[in-house]
């Protein structure tokens, strides 16, 4: 892939950033801007080489239409506060507004421009229609740089068309995330440690598969954890189950027996009898979850167990929270992994999503991780071995 260093000269040219913006919003105000302090690197380099620099993003699913709650008003603000410098904004995508901010940009200014997805062409199905709005957005630029990696996993006019119709490079954010990626996939330090948590087994069916063939041990926690305590054949009460999926956990302990691979299950679990942040939290044995309890963390002795397979790894890899961790008594499994991170002598990778996020809310610098990736679904898609549209089309246009 070309990356910026192969545009050459940027002074005086109107660059289109593709960014992952979509940061959590309560009104407006932003409550994680990890994405957007991400984002800044690719964006200050830009602008200091002379290009004029409009971003494009989304903020949720506001399904095609335009939606004031999820404007990208208050994230260019932001973005213009951690630049230090004005950030111009565009009250539309590619509307009178949005030339209006690209005629007007001098070199080394930045413009973000309002939410894409307010545009149905955006995430069309249709390819002639994905295609005409990916050629308005073209309209606005001379190049095209892809900096979103939250988004490469989805071929959107934004994301996937508009690479075909500018000369395109990956950012600097996109080149990092993928650099580190193949350092999971393809040359894993070792012992590699994989810890994945979350709500459900059916979210990471492909990464469980995929990863069995690569590391050494995989260690389970989160809402998931019970379909495969379920495989083995004791009750967990009123935890989150997919019943439909316990026979594939049990064939997942099976295949990692076959091949050496440690699949490492909480010896106990904190539990309480409904969903609560003030609900009263007992630990029991993992194997003897009373019938009118809930699992809602991994227990105390579970969670040294899973820090010091994480101390001890070369490579880790985290995906999903190991409990309720938005509520402090259902918050220490997740704690102990975050924290072991910090503590691993190798590559600690952060899987994005709600791990990126509980490590901010816990009280984590980013910078105690080797790597915390903006992408939870592409990277797991990555880890699967999927083809990413996003990366794949800026493959085709350097081979």
């Amino acid at each position: 892939m070309q990356t910026i260093s192969d545009l050459g000269d940027l002074r005086g040219k109107r660059v289109l950033v593709r960014s992952d913006l979509n940061v959590p919003l309560d009104g407006t105000t932003i409550s994680d801007d990890g994405r957007i302090r991400a984002s800044l690197p690719t964006l200050e380099r830009l602008a200091a080489a002379g290009a004029r620099v409009l971003v494009t993003a989304h903020l949720g699913r506001p399904k095609g239409t335009p939606d004031p709650a999820y404007s990208l008003k208050p994230v260019a603000q932001r973005l213009g506060e951690l630049w230090g410098q004005p950030v111009l904004f565009a009250g539309d995508t590619t509307g009178d507004e949005a030339h209006h901010v690209a005629a007007a940009l001098q070199d080394g200014q930045i413009a973000v421009l309002e939410n894409v997805r307010f545009n149905p062409g955006e995430t069309s199905k249709d390819d002639a229609e994905r295609g005409a709005f990916a050629d308005e957005l073209a309209a606005l630029a001379d190049v095209f740089v892809s900096d979103g990696f939250g988004v490469v996993h989805r071929k959107q006019a934004s994301v996937y068309d508009v690479a075909t119709r500018l000369p395109a490079a990956v950012g600097g954010l996109v080149q990092a995330e993928v650099e580190v990626l193949k350092r999971l996939t393809e040359s894993p330090e070792r012992p590699y440690v994989v810890v994945l948590g979350g709500s459900k087994v059916s979210d990471k069916l492909g990464v469980i598969d995929n990863l069995l063939e690569k590391a050494d041990t995989l260690l389970i926690g989160g809402g998931m954890v019970f379909t495969f305590l379920a495989a083995q054949g004791h009750g967990v009460g009123s935890s989150l189950l997919e019943s439909d999926q316990i026979d594939v956990a049990r064939e997942y302990i099976e295949r990692a027996a076959a091949r050496g691979v440690d699949l490492v299950l909480p010896s106990d679990v904190v539990v309480a009898p409904e969903f609560s942040a003030d609900a009263p939290a007992t630990t029991v044995p993992a194997d003897a979850i009373p019938d009118d309890q809930m699992g809602l963390d991994i227990g105390p002795d579970a969670s040294q167990v899973f820090a010091q397979h994480v101390r001890d790894a070369r490579t880790v890899f985290w995906n999903g929270p190991m409990g309720v961790f938005e509520f402090a008594a259902f918050a220490g499994g997740t704690r102990a992994v975050a924290e072991a991170l910090t503590q691993t002598d190798g590559l600690s990778v952060v899987g994005g999503g709600d791990s990126a996020a509980a490590v901010r809310q816990l009280g984590f610098a980013d910078d105690a991780f080797g790597h915390i990736s903006t992408g939870g679904g592409a990277s797991l898609e990555y880890l699967e071995g999927k083809t990413l549209p996003g990366l794949a089309i800026l493959e085709e246009k350097t081979s």
